[in-house]
């Protein structure tokens, strides 16, 4: 059985992932930098050993609708926040978006979108014996097919379905989840065909 390109690089989904991503702004674009040249300079970026950051994958969790998204109130940060979590080794990033989203949630018939979302590094405070550190989050439409009755992990403090047009004008909401709703109702709207006047 030959080996998948994953399997001799680990590396190679991120990067190509990184690669096909259009950034749309200079922000998007300057995130984009900053993801490819950490990558490159750091072979085990998908261990939580990589002290000075590590990837993560994370997911937009939109109800059927479209209209609202599933947030965690995070236990160890204490704010609301896209469900996610490390990449643990795992180049496919999409699936650890998937994953993460599963597991926070207890949500089945979630289906992710394979292309990248967004982008955001961000920055990890100290905490006992692990020092302050880079998360760089790769981050997924993942949307709920199935039942939205969702159970709370021990990684969470609550979950709650939130309005996405009200989170992005919700100055107490962190502002890369902010940016993440401005974003998918941008996409929405783009997408949604009006219909014609009667």
């Amino acid at each position: 059985m030959p080996l998948a390109l994953s399997d001799l690089d680990p590396l190679a989904p991120l990067l190509d992932l990184l690669n096909r991503f259009r950034a749309a702004t200079p922000q998007a674009a300057a995130a984009l930098r900053l993801f490819r040249e950490f990558a490159n300079a750091h072979t085990d970026c998908l261990e939580r050993s990589c002290v000075p950051g590590h990837i993560t994958g994370s997911a937009w969790l939109v109800d059927a609708t479209g209209r609202r998204v599933l947030l965690t109130h995070h236990r160890k940060l204490n704010k609301w926040l896209q469900l996610g979590g490390h990449a643990d080794g795992d180049g496919d990033i999409a699936r650890v978006a998937l994953r993460e989203a599963q597991e926070e949630s207890g949500l089945g018939d979630l289906i992710v979108e394979p292309a990248i979302f967004d982008l955001d590094r961000h920055m990890i405070p100290a905490r006992g014996n692990e020092p302050a550190h880079w998360h760089y989050d790769v981050r997924f439409v993942v949307r709920a097919t199935g039942s939205e009755i969702f159970t709370i992990s021990n990684e969470s403090h609550s979950l709650a379905w939130r309005d996405i047009a009200d989170i992005a004008s919700d100055s107490s909401v962190d502002e890369s989840v902010r940016r993440l709703a401005r974003k998918w109702l941008e996409r929405s709207s783009n997408t949604i065909p009006t219909q014609p006047s009667p």
